[in-house]
């Protein structure tokens, strides 16, 4: 199947919300969607490290304020 959308024509809100509804149809098919076994290690090792206390969790807040900070 082939689909084509004009895409240089779409504003920015117009893109996101294709975006968001293909993700919303993703999001009711879960089990179909493939899961390459690097996903599956890269899981695994970021709980692994969550458990050790190697890793931290931030809040998006947190985590958008560092990266601001980075940009200027």
């Amino acid at each position: 199947m082939s689909l084509d959308l004009p895409l240089n024509s779409m504003s920015v809100s117009e893109k996101l919300h294709v975006l968001e509804s293909v993700w919303a149809s993703l999001r009711q098919i879960p089990d179909e969607l493939p899961r390459p076994e690097w996903h599956k290690q890269v899981l695994e090792e970021r709980a692994r490290r969550l458990e050790s206390g190697e890793a931290t969790l931030s809040t998006w807040e947190d985590a958008k304020k560092r990266l601001n900070e980075l940009g200027t």
